[in-house]
C-alpha cells in the first residue's frame, strides 16, 4: 500500500494590515475588504489610487488581493511598488516574500522576511514566514529557530506550534513533535489541522488507536477535510479493517477526485478484500491521471498476477523498481538487464532482490537460462548459498556482499518470468527442484528415530519475519502469521509427531508435544536436510513452505485471506509447486476455518503401521489437481 500520510501546512499568509486610520474612501475600501468583499475593496483602493498615484497603503492591499487571487507577479509588482514610497513598513515586506516564495523565488522571499524583521524584530508573523521558507528548503535546524523565535513574541500561534511539530518530526524528534502538536491544540482546540498532524505523529510511532481519535476530532471539527478522511483510513487499515478503511478513501476521494493517493490506497484495500477489479480500476483511473506512476503500475502488476493475466502481470511488475521501496536498493550495473535475446555464450548474473521465498521461488530459472547457452551466476542471502549450490544449470553461486566475478549481462530473479515469457502453460516445472545434502538428511534420519520414535513427521511453521522496519509490510506480516496457541487443535492429534520448523517468532505453548531444534539450523540447508526427514509441512506464508515444496515435500499453506500474488485467486492447488496445497482464509482473519480443515484432513496422516518418511505416507496426501480456469474474486 502506499503508506503516505499527509499534514496540512500553515502557509505564509498576510498579517493585520497597519493601515492608519483614514476617513472616507480607503476606510470603506478596508471595511469591505475585511468583510470579505474584495471586489468592491478592490474598486475603491483603485479610485484612491486614482485621487493619489502614491498611496502606499492602497498599493500594498490591491497586491494582498492579487496574491489572494493567484496573481502573485502582480502582487510583487504592487507591493513592491508600495516599498519604493514608503519603506519603512514591515508588514509590507513580510507580505512581499510571501507573494516572491510563490513564485518559486525562495531566496528573495527569505530577504524580505529578514528586512521585515529588522524594521520589526517582534514580528511573530514575520519569524512564521521565514521558518515556513527555511523549512521549505529543508533547513530544518534554522526553522525550527525562527518557530521558537515567533513562540516567544506570540506564545499562544498555534499554527507555529503545529508547524514546529513538523519540523521536529522530521529531524526524528518524536516526542517533542508530538508534545508541540499537543501545544497547538491546548492553545486552539477548533484547529483541525493540528489534530490531524498529531494523529499522523502517533501513527508514525505505531499507535494506530490513538491517531484514530485525532483524525475524527479532526474530523469533527470540519467534516469536509481530505487529508483527515485519508489518513484515517490509513490508520484503520494497518488495524486490519479493510472495509471502514474503503469507506474512508472513498469520503477522501469524493471530496478530491483526482487524489491519485487516495485512489491509490483505496485499490490497495479493495485488493484485501478480494475484491480485485475494482482495485485493478483504481489503479488505472490513477494511471489515467499520472500515467507514470510507479506504484500505480506495480500494484495493477500484482492484482494482474494473482489473476491469472500473466503477460500483462510480468510487464506492469517491472515498475516495481521505480517505487519509493524499491528504488533505493536498485541495483544501477553497466552491463545490460537481460530479457531473454539469445545471449550465447555470455555470462549472466542473476541476483536476489526480495525476500528467502522468492529467492526459493524463483531460482528455479536458472537451468531454463542455462540451456540457453547462458553460463548463469547466481547472487543470494548469504544463508541460502549452500542450499544453492546443487541447483542444476548453476556455474556459481556467490553471497550477496561478496565481490562479484565478471559477467555480461544481469537480472533480478523476479524479472526472469518476464524474460522467459512464463505463462501457464510453461510455468509448471518437472518436480523438485532442491535437494538437501545426503549426509546431512541421513544424519537427521538417525537422530529423529532416537529423539521422538516412528510415526508420521509434521513439520509447523506458525510466523513469518515481522518486518518491523516498515509499517506496511508488519501489517501484512500480521495478518499472514497466526499466534502459535490457535494450532492446538492438530497437536491434539494422536499418532502423529511434531517438529517446530519455526525460526524466531513466538514461542509455542511448553505443553505442545514439539520438537524443537531450530536452534541448531544455521542456514536453509540446514533446515532441507530436517525437513528431507518430514512427511509433511504445515506452513502459513513464509520461506519455509517454499522451501519444501520445492523440496518435493507435501506442503499444506495456511493462507491468509488477502493471499500473495503467487497463489492466484480461486485455487486450491498451486502451479508452482505441484505438491503444495492451499487452505485460505474464507473471511479476513478466520483461522478457525482454515484449522478445522487442516486438522480434519490430517486425519488421514493418522494409521494403525507407523513409518519413518516413508513413500507410502507422503503419497497418502490428498492428489492436488490443477483448476482448468482461474477466476477472480
Amino acid at each position: 500500500m502506499n503508506r503516505k500520510q499527509r499534514r496540512a501546512e500553515k502557509l505564509p499568509g498576510k498579517p493585520a494590515s497597519q493601515v492608519p486610520a483614514i476617513p472616507g474612501m480607503f476606510a470603506a475600501a478596508l471595511q469591505y475588504h475585511q468583510a470579505g468583499r474584495v471586489t468592491e475593496a478592490e474598486r475603491l483602493y483603485r479610485q484612491c489610487l486614482t485621487i493619489n498615484p502614491r498611496h502606499a497603503d492602497s498599493l500594498h492591499l490591491l497586491g494582498l488581493v492579487a496574491h489572494a487571487e493567484g496573481r502573485h507577479a502582480q502582487a510583487v509588482d504592487l507591493i513592491g511598488r508600495a516599498i519604493a514610497i514608503n519603506g519603512a513598513a514591515a508588514p509590507y515586506h513580510s507580505n512581499l516574500g510571501t507573494a516572491l516564495w510563490k513564485l518559486g523565488r525562495m531566496d528573495a522571499a527569505i530577504g524580505s522576511y529578514r528586512r521585515a524583521l529588522e524594521l520589526q524584530p517582534d514580528y511573530a508573523k514575520a519569524h512564521f514566514n521565514l521558518a515556513t521558507v527555511l523549512w521549505k528548503q529543508d533547513r530544518l535546524t534554522e526553522a525550527d529557530a525562527c518557530y521558537r523565535t515567533a513562540l516567544s513574541f506570540k506564545p499562544d500561534y498555534a499554527e507555529a506550534w503545529d508547524n514546529l511539530g513538523t519540523v521536529l518530526k522530521a529531524q526524528a524528534k518524536h516526542d517533542e513533535a508530538i508534545a508541540s502538536y499537543r501545544r497547538a491544540i491546548e492553545v486552539s482546540p477548533i484547529y483541525p489541522d493540528a489534530h490531524n498532524n498529531l494523529g499522523t505523529a502517533l501513527l508514525e510511532q505505531g499507535r494506530s488507536e490513538e491517531a484514530i481519535g485525532c483524525y475524527r476530532d479532526a474530523l469533527a471539527l470540519k467534516p469536509d477535510y481530505p487529508e483527515a478522511h485519508f489518513n484515517l483510513g490509513t490508520a484503520i487499515w494497518e488495524l486490519g479493517q479493510p472495509n471502514a478503511a474503503v469507506a474512508c478513501y472513498q469520503n477522501a476521494i469524493a471530496l478530491r477526485p483526482h487524489d491519485t493517493d487516495a485512489l491509490l490506497n483505496l485499490g490497495t484495500a479493495l485488493k484485501e478484500l478480494g475484491r480485485l477489479d475494482e482495485a485493478a480500476a483504481c489503479y488505472r483511473k490513477v494511471l489515467a491521471l499520472e500515467p507514470q506512476h510507479p506504484e500505480a503500475h506495480s500494484n495493477l502488476g500484482i492484482v494482474l498476477l494473482a489473476q491469472g493475466k500473466l503477460a500483462e502481470g510480468w510487464q506492469e511488475h517491472e515498475w516495481r523498481w521505480q517505487t519509493p521501496q524499491l528504488i533505493k536498493v536498485r541495483r544501477n550495473f553497466d552491463q545490460p538487464q537481460w530479457r531473454g535475446e539469445a545471449a550465447t555464450g555470455r555470462t549472466l548474473l542473476i541476483h536476489a532482490e526480495q525476500g528467502f521465498g522468492d529467492t526459493i521461488q524463483f531460482c528455479r530459472y536458472a537451468k531454463r537460462a542455462a540451456a540457453r547457452g547462458l553460463r548463469v551466476i547466481l547472487e543470494v542471502q548469504p544463508p541460502l548459498v549452500r542450499l544453492l549450490k546443487g541447483l542444476s544449470g548453476v556455474a556459481q553461486v556467490i553471497a550477496r556482499g561478496d565481490a562479484l566475478p565478471a559477467f555480461d549481462v544481469h537480472c533480478p530473479m523476479l524479472s526472469l518470468p518476464l524474460a522467459f515469457g512464463v505463462t501457464f502453460a510453461t510455468l509448471r516445472g518437472p518436480g523438485p527442484y532442491l535437494q538437501a545434502d545426503p549426509a546431512q538428511a541421513a544424519a537427521w534420519r538417525t537422530r529423529l528415530a532416537g529423539m521422538i520414535g516412528p510415526g508420521p513427521r509434521i513439520g509447523v511453521v506458525w510466523a513469518g519475519n515481522p518486518r518491523n522496519h516498515s509499517r506496511g509490510l508488519a501489517a501484512v506480516d500480521r495478518r499472514r502469521s497466526l499466534e502459535p496457541s490457535r494450532l492446538a487443535p492438530l497437536f491434539r492429534m494422536r499418532g502423529l509427531r511434531f517438529v517446530s520448523l519455526q525460526k524466531g517468532g513466538p514461542l509455542a505453548p511448553s505443553e505442545f508435544p514439539l520438537t524443537d531444534v531450530m536452534d541448531e539450523m544455521h542456514d536453509f540447508a540446514d533446515t532441507a536436510a530436517l525437513i528431507a526427514n518430514l512427511d509433511l509441512v504445515i506452513s502459513v506464508d513464509t520461506a519455509v513452505a517454499h522451501l519444501a515444496a520445492a523440496l518435493g515435500k507435501p506442503v499444506w499453506l495456511l493462507d491468509r485471506f488477502d493471499a500473495c500474488w503467487r497463489w492466484f485467486t480461486g485455487r486450491r492447488d498451486s502451479p508452482w509447486y505441484p505438491s503444495l496445497r492451499l487452505y485460505r482464509q474464507p473471511q479476513p482473519g478466520d483461522w478457525e476455518s482454515v484449522l478445522e480443515e487442516a486438522t480434519g484432513d490430517l486425519g488421514g496422516f493418522v494409521s494403525p503401521g507407523h513409518c519413518e518418511c516413508s513413500e507410502a505416507i507422503s503419497s497418502s496426501v490428498h492428489p492436488f489437481g490443477e483448476i482448468a480456469s482461474l477466476r477472480s474474486r
